[in-house]
């Protein structure tokens, strides 16, 4: 081949190129693929549930772990009640002490709890020392409840999220009952109520769940008033109306009776007779809009009769309505009213079981408990009176007699004013 062709071969060989690297320059370059990053910690975490006046910290103490994301909480509160009028006469659970006296300062809550919230596995458990008040009963010691109620681990469940709208849970579970919550930091008032006292709190056994739009519903298996046998069964069913509105319907039974009476008193603390053989029926309206947070709810509860077991049988109807209004974010003013009155006649003590004041008796309260809080901070009032009507009066003096089931040292008086602080905080 001569020079001049094999110049000119090169020439072509070299504009070939060029061409092609032009038109490669031309392309749009092949997108990296995407950077996926993982979100932590953005769970929605529902349990504990707050209330209108002391609401859930904003921000999650979370850490990754090789299980998933890990949610640490708490409450670390105290209060202290600088009167009540009207004592009782007994001092159970510890003869020969006062509650009274030592229980005029004290921890309401001291309590972590650890969850796991998202991901088909969960689990909830809470630990620590705890304080539940109730009006018209003596005040005991968080030591002392801690022992006789649900030890130092009132709630320890796991929760298989089967899907979107089911899940199953199983274990020391807060009850299906109810329109008040077991601890002071997540209800409008420091003390719970008397519709409260015939509710079971704490329940341990099985559950199913269903939620799906406004509907929620479970059901579970459990042993009651904490018995440690699965003789119960409960269900809730709530339907929001609207972002306003919600109304529910909640419950249980027993369907094996059960003889708490052979265990000892401190096993009947948690486990009552009469009550751990009841059945119980509640439906309530719930209006949350801006400032104002209002439920009304009524409640039927019945014992059967039963020869073997000791007990006559007895009913109570009660109704009551908690309400909570928010002038800032920082100042609220939360008030409940309640009623009511148990079957049966004074008269006649032995024709009904006792479980509110004897038989044909009648209790009226009223709580007034304004609430101050900055960020997880709280400090609240309360200020609670119960009258009583219809209730069976002692014969009691100094030397005997027989005592009554009313307040007062001889269980004679009819009214009690109990007078409370609270301070603390959640995270």
């Amino acid at each position: 081949m001569s020079s001049k062709l094999m110049l000119r071969a090169s020439a072509a060989t070299i504009a070939l190129l060029a061409a092609g690297n032009a038109f490669a320059a031309d392309l749009p370059a092949k997108a990296a693929p995407p950077v996926i990053v993982e979100e932590h910690c953005k769970a929605a975490l529902s349990t504990p549930s707050y209330g209108p006046t002391i609401k859930a910290p904003t921000d999650n103490n979370c850490w990754a772990s090789p299980i998933g994301d890990l949610y640490l909480g708490g409450a670390l509160s105290g209060y202290a009640y600088s009167f009540q009028s009207a004592q009782f006469a007994y001092a159970a659970p510890t003869p020969g002490t006062d509650p009274e006296r030592t229980s005029r300062l004290d921890f309401s809550n001291a309590m972590l709890w650890i969850q796991k919230a998202d991901g088909p596995f969960q689990f909830f458990v809470a630990a620590g020392l705890y304080s539940i008040p109730g009006l018209g009963l003596p005040v005991y010691q968080s030591w002392d409840q801690n022992s006789l109620l649900f030890g130092p681990v009132p709630a320890a469940y796991g929760k298989y999220q089967i899907n979107e709208e089911w899940s199953v849970q199983g274990g020391r579970m807060f009850t299906n009952i109810g329109s008040e919550l077991p601890f002071t930091f997540q209800n409008i008032n420091i003390s719970r109520g008397l519709l409260f006292g015939q509710e079971n709190i704490i329940n341990q056994g099985a559950q199913v769940n269903y939620s799906s739009g406004p509907l929620s519903a479970s059901v579970a298996v459990t042993d009651g008033f904490y018995s440690g046998e699965l003789n119960w069964v409960t269900g809730a069913i709530t339907y929001k109306l609207d972002d306003s509105n919600t109304i529910g319907v909640n419950g249980g039974t027993h369907f094996n009776n059960f003889n708490s009476a052979t265990r000892g008193f401190g096993f009947q603390f948690a486990t009552p007779l009469a009550l751990q053989n009841s059945s119980i029926v509640s439906a309530n309206y719930t209006y949350a809009n801006g400032p104002w947070t209002v439920t009304p709810y009524i409640q039927y509860t019945a014992v059967d009769s039963n020869a073997g077991l000791g007990l006559i049988g007895a009913e109570t109807f009660g109704a009551s309505i908690l309400a909570a209004y928010n002038f800032t974010d920082n100042f609220s003013l939360g008030g409940r009213f309640e009623y009511i009155t148990q079957s049966g006649n004074r008269n006649d003590p032995f024709g009904r079981t006792n479980v509110l004041y004897g038989p044909g008796s009648e209790a009226f309260s009223y709580t007034i408990t304004p609430t101050f809080t900055y960020g997880r901070y709280f400090l609240r009032g309360e200020y609670a009176h119960v009258d009583l009507a219809s209730f069976q009066r002692g014969t009691a003096f100094a030397g005997g007699g027989v005592l009554g089931l009313g307040f007062g040292r001889f269980g004679n008086k009819s009214g009690q004013d109990r007078y409370l602080i609270e301070t603390g905080f959640t995270f």
